[in-house]
């Protein structure tokens, strides 16, 4: 079974829930289990294979019936998709175990099933994106998760969130578009979908770098993955999609969809059109990719302070923290690189506890409204840790994962002579202190007469979730393998050694 777990890491979740539907109708009761226990194999899977890249420094190669790339469809794991496969798989399950409670509030009954199978669906797409060798494969599972995405954010059944879910529908449309006028220029250049072979290719002639069909490739790939993953200023369908949808929903896709495409964005630089492109074949996209990320990491918490609703500062929050991610590519230094592929990890882990105790005040007051948090603290003491912990994580407090990306970043900044850079990241860092400072004065420091709204503590199979994420922040915080994992991954990349 171990020499399988690449494809059955995708497929357990995917028939589960293919055939969750049917399943329900004869026991609605083994529906959440289900999904828990086929997310729970795929985050062993993911691990494993994780590990065994680390261990061995070779990474893992599937090929279906036979057919070896770039003749068939394959999988591939290395240091840094193994380190996406995990947070997914992780947050999957997290997130599996958090809606029990929330989806029956949020969910109508009868959808509830549908539901979970959407769920599962989503998490299949988004580890197959990471996991694929294959171009065209990585277009239809990012379409598998764009689809079951859009449904996701619209099942709470408001009107705001229908709304939210049709415009994310219309915008994401456009982006896979462009992301699939790209594959066709590339196929009809190299007569290829073999992520490698098209790399290799590139290697043998770097003359094909000069071709406008090439270059017109990335322009389509760049523009197509910047919309799925709301880099600034093509954002516009996240705020209201994270707004609006069920908590449930809200926490997985804030927690991994915007880093699932931000890391397509990765494979595709360095394992498709390779470093020299990035340097010397289209210059010009670096340079506004650099202008668009600085945009994100200052605007995003700026326009996150002026907001009333948790769960929309929260969302223009990620907007400018997806900056810092992309900020990693456009550095092409080893430094960079590494806080760029820890911020996959400290963003996830960090947005996804904040998410979890926006779901926990809609759980316990109907609503997210930032005032409704004053004096959580003296009510909900662990709920408001987790908040603590990782709001100080997306300031940049030392002894957090925040601390270290934003720290690598600079250092990768410096080295690569865009000084900016650094006080781009100090004002980001300043702004986001500001509205996660008036979050945590209500929540511990409201007046004692003031009644809170949230008067006890979620559920327990709501705050385990919580904590382990709040802890996750710590964990890739205080450990050096975490920076070490990152490093390597960013040296297999190949800027440097």
């Amino acid at each position: 079974m171990v020499a399988h777990l690449p494809v059955l890491t995708i497929m357990i979740p995917l028939f589960a829930g293919l055939f969750m539907p049917l399943l329900g109708r004869l026991n609605r009761a083994i529906v959440w289990p289900l999904a828990v226990g086929a997310l729970g194999f795929a985050t062993f899977g993911s691990i494993h294979m994780l590990v065994d890249v680390a261990t061995t420094g070779e990474a893992i190669h599937y090929s279906f019936g036979g057919w070896a790339l770039p003749t068939g469809i394959g999988y591939r794991v290395d240091l840094l998709n193994g380190m996406v496969l995990a947070m997914i798989a992780g947050a999957g399950l997290l997130t599996s175990i958090w809606m029990l409670r929330p989806a029956q509030k949020e969910i109508p009954d009868e959808g509830r099933t549908s539901y979970y199978a959407v769920f599962l669906l989503c998490c299949a797409g988004f580890l197959g994106i990471t996991i694929t060798a294959d171009i065209f494969n990585l277009y239809v599972f990012l379409e598998i998760a764009s689809i079951t995405s859009y449904v996701l954010i619209a099942m709470g059944g408001r009107r705001q969130a229908l709304y939210a879910g049709y415009s994310y529908l219309i915008v994401g449309s456009i982006g896979a578009t462009f992301i699939l006028l790209g594959i066709g220029h590339l196929y009809m250049r190299t007569g290829s979908l073999g992520m490698a072979d098209i790399l290799s290719q590139f290697q043998a002639d770097t003359s094909l770098y000069t071709l406008s069909d090439v270059r017109t490739a990335f322009a389509f790939f760049t523009v197509g993955l910047a919309i799925k993953m709301a880099l600034f200023p093509l954002h516009g369908w996240q705020p209201s999609a994270y707004t609006y949808a069920p908590s449930p929903s809200s926490l997985f896709i804030a927690s991994t969809s915007t880093k699932v495409s931000a890391y397509a964005f990765y494979r595709i630089c360095f394992g498709v059109f390779g470093l020299a492109f990035l340097t010397d074949g289209l210059p010009e996209i670096r340079q506004i990719v650099l202008v668009m990320s600085s945009a994100a990491i200052v605007l995003g918490p700026l326009i996150a302070i002026r907001q009333g609703d948790l769960k929309r500062l929260l969302a223009y929050s990620s907007v400018g923290q997806i900056g810092y991610i992309m900020l990693g590519v456009v550095l092409l230094n080893v430094d960079g690189l590494t806080g760029g592929i820890i911020h996959f990890w400290n963003h996830a882990a960090a947005k996804g506890s904040l998410f979890c105790v926006a779901g926990a005040l809609v759980f316990r007051t109907g609503s997210s409204r930032v005032s409704d948090l004053a004096g959580m603290g003296r009510r909900a003491p662990w709920t408001s840790a987790v908040l603590t912990v990782a709001g100080c994580s997306m300031v940049g407090v030392p002894m957090t994962a925040g601390f270290l990306s934003k720290w690598y970043l600079a250092a990768g900044a410096l080295e690569a002579d865009y000084v900016f850079v650094v006080p781009v990241l100090i004002a980001s860092s300043v702004f986001t202190a500001i509205y996660v400072w008036r979050v945590l004065q209500l929540v511990w420091f409201a007046p004692k007469d003031v009644e809170p709204a949230v008067t006890s503590e979620v559920p327990w199979s709501m705050r385990i979730p919580a904590l382990a994420l709040g802890a996750a922040c710590l964990v890739f915080g205080l450990t050096p393998w975490s920076v070490d994992l990152a490093r390597s991954a960013a040296v297999a990349l190949g800027v440097g050694s």
